[in-house]
């Protein structure tokens, strides 16, 4: 048996913790028993370390060691930091939907247009019927970091985009830090509709004062038969903040996803991603950044589910690792018996800048059908010596020559982003890390 006692700065246990919590989490009856199974979860399988094979190279135990106590709701100082902060993120003529240490901050947030419904999880847990409406904290996964989520989610938000609708908006998730040496849990749900086109935006910062927090989100999205979603997610946590997010894709005929990821902040960072696709000729692509230095650990995992026929799925990923860094890309493609005619393919590569930097990969394929194309591939190095002289003979400081050769390296990652100022905005994120290094 697995026995973690976990204790906070205040020298509580975990299940000192979730009582103490209780009081401040929405939801009863139904919600309420669900929570308490949830956390029973966790408490018994722990904090995940490295003799969990999905959790090998992330040792919660030995990086994260302790759980924090629940963010204080944001007052009115809070909420005016969080405005502060929103001004270097928030994307020109987007819906935004802000969450301020795991909290739905209406004030900040803009209003549903025709075709969207907008709920937030703590109105639908609290005022809707507790047996209806409580499998909103339910997930198959038996992650622990899900499990505890599930148990201490305080907010959130429930999003429906009606059939057919093709947003002229992005819709962006904006998650907020002003605590510091606090967590906030935060569960989101988004429902796409038949036929229907989204460009979703989901950002981390934190404000002015935020340090040493812990964010464990959950994200989970339904995309209906011929929808397409293009999920864009930008990683600007504290220096020495922590960051679990774990996604849940469910994907339909026919359909369209898109998912970007990068991660150039934060001290601990993991994006644990779960698609299923469950409808037929769908296409899954995926590409991912990490842009790390210091003593930063970056995790990107993903598990694939190829459940039906026809299906293809394309990850493409790119870690650039600066002084005693640590990036981790684990990417699973399984392919059900039923799952004919898959091509499924996974790419990563890592970029060395420095001796003491660390990149561990691990590509898997599962397939358990015989009629599939699938293939995957690891490299790790340092930058072109070759090339970094050609731009040095022609004058250029050798850092700007690496910042050359690198934006280089993870413009494919980049490039997959359909929407042109998304790219930009993208491109110039990565830029600010490149510029941030050059003039250090």
């Amino acid at each position: 048996m697995n026995v973690v006692l976990v204790k906070t700065d205040k020298s509580r246990t975990g299940s000192d913790l979730f009582t103490l919590a209780r009081a401040r989490l929405p939801g009863t009856g139904k919600v309420a028993e669900l929570r308490a199974q949830a956390f029973a979860t966790f408490e018994r399988l722990g904090l995940p370390h490295r003799r969990v094979e999905e959790w090998k190279y992330t040792d919660l135990r030995a990086l994260m060691r302790e759980l924090l106590p629940l963010a204080d709701a944001p007052d009115a100082a809070a909420l005016a930091r969080a405005k502060a902060a929103l001004e270097s993120v928030a994307v020109e003529g987007a819906i935004k939907l802000v969450l301020v240490d795991g909290v739905f901050a209406a004030e900040l947030s803009d209003g549903a247009e025709a075709g969207i419904s907008l709920q937030t999880l703590r109105d639908v847990l609290e005022n809707e019927a507790s047996e209806s409406r409580a499998e909103l904290l339910l997930t198959t996964s038996t992650d622990p970091m899900i499990s505890l989520n599930a148990a201490l989610a305080t907010d959130g938000v429930v999003v429906g985009i009606a059939d057919g609708v093709q947003l002229s908006r992005p819709l962006q998730l904006i998650h907020v830090a002003t605590a510091g040496k606090a967590s906030r849990y935060t569960r989101s749900h988004l429902q796409i509709g038949n036929g229907a086109r989204v460009n979703l935006v989901e950002t981390c910062v934190a404000a002015e004062g935020a340090s040493a927090y812990q964010a464990n989100d959950t994200v989970i999205i339904s995309l209906g038969d011929d929808a397409a979603l293009s999920h864009i997610r930008l990683m600007r946590d504290a220096n020495d903040a922590t960051n679990i997010t774990s996604v849940l894709f469910t994907v339909g005929a026919n359909s369209k996803l898109n998912l970007f990821n990068m991660t150039s902040g934060g001290s601990l960072s993991r994006l644990q991603g779960f698609i299923t696709l469950t409808g037929e000729d769908s296409e899954l692509t995926i590409n991912g950044v990490n842009l790390l230095r210091g003593k930063q650990h970056g995790d990107m995992t993903l598990v694939v589910d190829h459940a039906v026929p026809g299906c293809t799925s394309r990850e493409n990923f790119r870690a650039v690792l600066d002084d005693r860094a640590h990036s981790v890309f684990q990417g699973r493609i399984i392919v059900k018996p039923d799952a004919q005619k898959t091509d499924g393919k996974m790419m990563t590569r890592a970029l060395l800048l420095s001796d003491e930097a660390e990149a561990d990969n691990k590509p898997e394929l599962e397939i358990f059908a015989d009629d599939v194309s699938c293939g995957h591939g690891a490299t790790s190095g340092a930058l072109d010596e070759s090339l970094l002289f050609y731009l040095r003979a022609r004058g250029l400081p050798e850092k700007q020559a690496q910042a050359l050769l690198i934006q280089a390296f993870v413009g494919e990652a980049i490039e997959a982003i359909e929407d042109e100022s998304l790219r930009e905005r993208v491109i110039d994120a990565a830029q600010a890390w490149l510029e941030a290094r050059y003039h250090e």
